[in-house]
């Protein structure tokens, strides 16, 4: 009996250790997946990068032919021309009326000076005035015919700045600084507006997603600190984390990350922020521990 009782305390004290060591969580590693995809159709003319490589943000990576939208914006840029001489030759004839306009007022005012002191008669007032009038009607007339000119003009600025928009959508900019994680084309081939062309994360900010129960959640809350251990041979490699998002709803346990009895148990997504020295990789498993 006495040898039953010591072998009960053993499995006991064992049992405890266990738990103790089990750690208040499990998941893997993910990072913010970002898919680059091109703005333009047309022959890709170059895509400088590979999987694994290291792009800075703002970088030029690639461009789609641009040679068409080039030959379209020199001929709109010609037209715009075509069209500001006769511009040029309508707003000559408003100035040649305003000089025609200066003088015939001039005259007038000679006129009705004279009408005044009666040495004019009142028909060459009349008729000096009739002169005026039909020159500032025909000045109005010469701006009407100005008018659609200038509207033209107006259009084929705004179809420039369209093509230059395409144009720089032509331009494959790299937005982040980011590790290349897959590349989708090559240069040569045609593509098109929405398809993609590499798909990037940066490499340098994990999150881990673990799934804890409903009894652990009293334990964590939005900051806190956290330890994430991974494999590392023979002994875990430890990291500080930060918790950044905890679920409100509950979910039954991911097949992925619980055994088959352990999968009716509802549970809470938590996510970990952390630095990554390198080591860590997207669909790592890892171990998340809740200092007491």
């Amino acid at each position: 009996m006495k040898h039953l009782i010591t072998i009960l305390l053993f499995t006991s004290l064992f049992s405890c250790n266990s738990n103790d060591n089990k750690a208040d969580g499990y998941g893997n590693f993910e990072a913010t997946e970002v898919t680059i995809s091109a703005e333009a159709n047309g022959k890709l003319e170059f895509l400088n990068l590979e999987e694994g490589d290291l792009l800075e943000p703002n970088t030029l990576v690639g461009l789609v032919d641009t040679t068409q939208l080039y030959f379209n914006k020199q001929q709109l840029i010609t037209s715009k021309a075509t069209i500001h001489s006769k511009s040029a030759n309508v707003l000559s004839q408003i100035s040649v009326l305003q000089a025609q306009l200066r003088t015939t007022l001039i005259e007038q005012k000679r006129v009705q000076n004279m009408f005044a002191e009666n040495a004019a008669t009142k028909r060459q007032v009349d008729e000096i005035e009739g002169k005026v009038n039909v020159i500032k009607e025909q000045i109005k007339g010469v701006q009407t015919q100005n008018a659609p000119i200038i509207n033209e003009i107006a259009s084929i600025d705004v179809q420039i700045q369209k093509i230059n928009d395409q144009i720089k959508n032509s331009k494959i900019t790299n937005p982040i600084k980011a590790t290349v994680l897959a590349k989708y084309a090559e240069p040569n081939e045609i593509t098109s507006f929405g398809k993609p062309l590499y798909k990037i994360a940066n490499l340098s900010q994990m999150t881990l997603r673990v799934y804890i129960s409903e009894t652990q959640l009293p334990k964590i809350k939005l900051n806190q600190k956290v330890t994430v251990k991974i494999d590392n041979g023979t002994e875990m490699k430890s990291y500080p984390g930060t918790i950044s998002w905890i679920s409100s709803v509950a979910e039954f346990t991911p097949k992925i990350v619980q055994t088959k009895e352990e999968r009716i148990n509802l549970v809470y997504a938590v996510k970990v922020d952390m630095k990554n020295d390198g080591s860590l990789k997207i669909g790592m498993p890892a171990e998340m521990w809740i200092a007491n």
